[in-house]
């Protein structure tokens, strides 16, 4: 009888890797391994391997306000955002599992480095720098998802895997902290790496990181000095924003100076995910991963203001013209031109009636929203298959951490917003004063309003939506409402009374649905696992 082993305990062995973006392609046994560097750098590869992974990237933006995905795709993500899962749902399992292999093949790094011989000293540390930032990386994610979860840094046996309780989630992510800060010594900047080393993790990314964690925890003060660690200084690295925020998420741009962190694609590690989200008319697939309507009207007009705010000059019956313009760059509407995979230049049409319907949503096969996402579109992937890497941390969300920070501090002024939001607004293409220069006259609610609604936009389709909602406890509000598409006027359509499409009611309960259930699997086998309240 084949036995059900713990997935904390279950990993794959140990493969050689010689480049980030590439696949592994051969496995070793103990008493084989550990016989040089390459083989210690061979068992990094993998643990590079199991950092992400695209179902979640994309999967969860869907799991927020920003996207509706249809159906059971992306490890059925549509049953979280509509509060109708429990502990046997794909995606809750495969989080568990997922990062306790990467957590167990980062613990081999760091528990057999030390049978390699000889080994260059500099190259040792750097070794296990990154290993353990994975490692801390995987962490954090186990806990924004379940709170509190096993943990160890070692590699403990199957018998100790089906005992093992869950460590307080406070001092899972202290160490992760803790970690994050003391690597930083044996990472190297990002401007001291060799080409071949780009997409390792470098001293910025762990800064980065470690600002990251701060925020969710709401310790603002622990954002602003890690933060500033990178903001306007070379000593950790070299960030700046890139010049064009629409040619950011290109195979062109990879690697450019915005970049801190990304998930590595290419050569023969490659995803085709864009054929979810872009009309059918372009990937030939049914477009199930979408923008809501939310989304859309949380971008601010050209003259800074929110389109519910007097003056800001939005037409509900003209609503796409005079608006952010990332908003153009992240999402395809009705009327929206975009250049297909052959080259020709199609017009996108969404509103019932239009001909052709291929794309409307009239079309079973088409956005039910009437939107598109088109960041992360990739007209140079071979059979809709791309490369692209996907950019996990970037300098944009430094600034907008730091501002959030300091504005959450009492601390938000001119300077400030000169150095973060006023520079993310001129590079996104924003001219008009009111968008671009600080107003003193807003208080801190209103600021916060401002700085959450840059997030928003700025950071869409990244998959970061969910760590906000979650940690501002806004979740049990914007999750627990209808996800809606575009306003229409005539077809049998689900309507709100303002005649927008009501694609699907949403149940978010607080506190229920601000933690995962313990996976059903994991709790048969481990009976020390408790579960989570409400559960």
């Amino acid at each position: 009888m084949k036995k059900l082993i713990l997935s904390i305990i279950v990993a794959a062995g140990l493969f050689s890797c010689r480049k980030l973006d590439q696949p592994i392609t051969r496995e070793f046994t103990e008493t084989s391994y550990w016989r040089n560097s390459q083989d210690a750098l061979d068992a990094l590869a993998a643990c590079y391997e199991h950092l992400s992974k695209d179902d979640y990237f994309f999967g969860d933006e869907a799991l927020s306000d920003n996207a509706y995905n249809n159906g059971g795709g992306l490890l059925n993500v549509n049953a979280i955002a509509n509060g109708g899962y429990d502990g046997a749902n794909g995606r809750v399992a495969d989080t568990w599992s997922y990062y306790y292999t990467t957590i167990r093949r980062c613990n081999t790094v760091t528990t057999n480095i030390d049978r390699v011989p000889a080994m260059d000293a500099t190259l040792k540390h750097r070794i296990v720098a990154e290993a353990r930032f994975i490692r801390a990386y995987a962490y954090f994610q186990l806990t924004v998802s379940f709170g509190d979860v096993p943990f160890y840094t070692d590699l403990i046996t199957i018998d100790q895997s089906r005992v093992i309780a869950r460590t307080d989630k406070n001092t899972v992510q202290q160490f992760v902290l803790s970690e994050l800060a003391d690597i930083q010594k044996d990472l190297p900047a990002n401007t001291d790496q060799a080409q071949g080393d780009r997409g390792r993790v470098t001293r910025g990314a762990a800064i980065a990181m470690s600002a990251r964690v701060h925020l969710f925890r709401g310790e603002w003060q622990g954002v602003v000095n890690d933060c500033e660690q990178l903001i306007g200084k070379t000593s950790n690295g070299t960030y700046s924003l890139f010049s064009s925020y629409s040619n950011l998420f290109t195979v062109a741009n990879e690697y450019n100076p915005e970049v801190i962190l990304d998930l590595e694609y290419g050569g023969g590690r490659t995803y085709d995910k864009q054929r979810q989200f872009l009309p059918q008319t372009i990937a030939a697939l049914r477009s199930v991963l979408v923008p809501t309507q939310d989304l859309v009207n949380d971008y601010i007009m050209t003259n800074g203001k929110a389109i519910a705010e007097a003056g800001s000059g939005y037409d509900e019956n003209n609503p796409y013209v005079n608006r952010d313009p990332r908003f153009e760059a992240t999402i395809l509407h009705h009327g929206s031109r975009v250049t297909d995979f052959n080259g020709v230049q199609q017009t996108i049409l969404t509103q019932p009636g239009s001909v052709p319907a291929t794309n409307t949503v009239d079309d079973q096969g088409a956005s039910p929203t009437g939107y598109y996402f088109y960041k992360y579109y990739d007209r140079s992937a071979t059979n809709y298959s791309s490369g692209l890497n996907l950019i996990l941390i970037r300098y944009a969300d430094v600034l907008l951490m730091y501002a959030e920070a300091k504005n959450e501090l009492g601390q938000m002024n001119a300077t400030v917003w000169n150095q973060t939001i006023q520079p993310l607004r001129v590079r996104a293409g924003f001219a008009d004063a009111g968008a671009t220069q600080f107003n003193a006259a807003l208080s801190q609610d209103q600021q916060r309003a401002v700085i959450r609604r840059e997030r928003r936009a700025e950071l869409a389709f990244e998959g970061l939506r969910i760590l906000d909602i979650r940690r501002w406890k806004t979740a049990d509000v914007v999750m627990n409402k209808a996800v809606r598409g575009i306003k229409v006027s005539s077809g049998a359509f689900n309507k709100d009374p303002n005649g927008y499409i009501i694609v699907e009611n949403r149940l978010f309960t607080n506190p229920k649905h601000y933690l995962w259930p313990v996976p059903t699997v994991e709790r048969d086998q481990n009976k020390n696992l408790s579960q989570n309240q409400d559960w």
